[in-house]
């Protein structure tokens, strides 16, 4: 269960991040966020694991303080928290069984990550993580070798090999094809409902989180001003969140990328 009570947060421009977010995500959610670029998406999900800090509020997962944890208790808290990038943040020359079996790194020394120090069982959660995202045959080449459909599908298999209780993903489909897209967003769809695992994600088109998420938060201008089921997305909701409703011949996407002009 992830609690933001009363959250802000304001960059050292002046720039308000967040403002007053109060909401509980709750175990096994799929929570997709949408809203304009800039609106607070990356700000929100990057608050989660501590990579931005807040300045006022408190953001606790299972009832541990994050936005008050530090060192050895700040690294204890992300251990279980799987992220997932849109540009993927593989180690592009290394094989992919490498890059998996560094979601492990959490779990080990510096010294003892440098060194490959990794169990047997550590070993066989790796090799067991690929095989969920179907490419295991791909463990012993070269992560810049794969689509990147497949280096996504990488990075989605070493968030799996942290054993998180959450996974964090920023846009992770934005530079994808449209049928590698959903190939990818079934992939996240299938490992929500088979693992258990909550996820968060940052979504770029508005039909892809009402496809996936079983539960949609809008943000504008650092607030969330939509929080319920894709089935409650309204054109009403849509000026809402986006500020104009669709045209004709708009589809959903046309939204985020502003293809058309306001209404």
């Amino acid at each position: 269960m992830i609690v933001f009570d009363h959250v802000d947060k304001v960059y050292p421009s002046g720039v308000k991040g967040l403002t007053d977010i109060n909401l509980t995500i709750n175990d096994g959610e799929f929570v997709c966020i949408i809203g304009l670029s800039g609106a607070g998406k990356s700000t929100f999900l990057r608050t989660i694991n501590k990579m931005i800090d807040i300045q006022k509020g408190t953001i606790t997962i299972n009832g541990i303080d994050v936005s008050k944890a530090k060192g050895k208790e700040l690294r204890e808290i992300r251990k279980h928290i799987g992220m997932i990038f849109q540009s993927f943040n593989l180690v592009k020359r290394s094989t992919v069984y490498q890059n998996v079996l560094s979601g492990r790194v959490g779990y080990h020394s510096s010294w003892e990550s440098m060194f490959g120090r990794y169990s047997k069982e550590e070993k066989m959660l790796a090799l067991r993580s690929l095989k969920k995202l179907n490419i295991l045959d791909k463990a012993y080449v070269r992560a810049d070798q794969l689509s990147g459909g497949q280096q996504q599908r990488v990075a989605l298999a070493r968030a799996l090999t942290q054993e998180p209780n959450v996974i964090l993903a920023d846009e992770p489909v934005a530079s994808l094809d449209p049928i590698t897209t959903i190939e990818v967003m079934d992939d996240f769809k299938r490992i929500n409902q088979t693992e258990k695992i909550t996820i968060v994600a940052n979504m770029h088109h508005v039909d892809l989180a009402k496809k996936y998420g079983t539960r949609i938060i809008g943000i504008k201008a650092g607030k969330v001003v939509f929080d319920g089921k894709p089935s409650e997305i309204t054109d009403d909701v849509l000026v809402k969140i986006y500020g104009r409703s669709l045209t004709r011949n708009e589809t959903l996407g046309d939204l985020d990328n502003g293809k058309a002009s306001a209404k």
